[in-house]
């Protein structure tokens, strides 16, 4: 199968959406949001993400659930909502962006509807990539905040960023490029338009009736302008 431009930019923003839609979902599982350094037992490490708190204690972690959605910060409620709306978002851009690509090939969908699809999943992935990169960033603000709030006394440990953060602004990366990756081929012409659905209708051609004094027949000549 011979791939056209469009289709393989089709290709690239599909490859790029679901490469961020997955670092999104470990972004979201990772409790790596924060951590935080104990400086009278270095030893002992403590992690914060969206659904749980831990504690590394000499290679063995301990780790709790939290009791109660609103016993989180702000912070942390708003993203776990943000990028749950944002895992929706990416596997529905996925799912009609696949439908609309070339990769995809269904006879009884027109072209128009096709460049529609894809149009639509593009927007869909960047819309994810905004979901996903604004509760990471005021995760990332909030603890800047706080690590630098001078109304804690400094003997009071301090939450830092976490892995799970640079893995968070990563997928956003991606999801925003296979977007636009996407929006970019639904905007390109129709000159990679098969051309079986290019071409006109073609007349068959034409046959003179036989000559019944010699039992032979001729055939017309076909006209220069007719295109089959």
């Amino acid at each position: 199968m011979a791939w056209s431009f469009r289709g393989k930019a089709q290709l690239g923003g599909l490859l790029l959406s679901l490469l961020g839609w997955v670092c999104s979902c470990v972004t979201t599982i990772l409790p790596q949001w924060k951590t935080l350094n104990l400086e009278l037992n270095e030893m002992e490490t403590w992690i914060m993400g969206l659904w749980e708190v831990c504690v590394n204690q000499e290679d063995v972690a301990v780790c709790k659930a939290f009791e109660s959605f609103l016993s989180l910060p702000q912070e942390l409620q708003i993203s776990r909502i943000l990028m749950v709306v944002s895992h929706g978002l990416g596997l529905l851009g996925l799912l009609l962006s696949g439908f609309g690509s070339e990769c995809f090939q269904f006879h009884r969908i027109r072209w128009v509807f096709k460049r529609r699809l894809c149009l639509l999943g593009g927007t869909l992935e960047a819309s994810a990539s905004a979901t996903t990169l604004f509760p990471v960033s005021w995760v990332a603000y909030a603890t800047i905040q706080d690590f630098w709030d001078n109304s804690i006394p400094e003997i009071v440990p301090r939450w830092e960023f976490g892995d799970a953060l640079y893995l968070g602004w990563a997928a956003g990366i991606f999801l925003a490029l296979g977007g636009l990756f996407l929006i970019f081929s639904a905007c390109l012409g129709k000159e990679d338009v098969p051309s079986l659905q290019m071409a006109g209708p073609t007349a068959p051609p034409f046959y003179a009736p036989a000559d019944e004094s010699n039992e032979s027949f001729y055939l017309t000549p076909r006209p220069k302008n007719l295109f089959i």
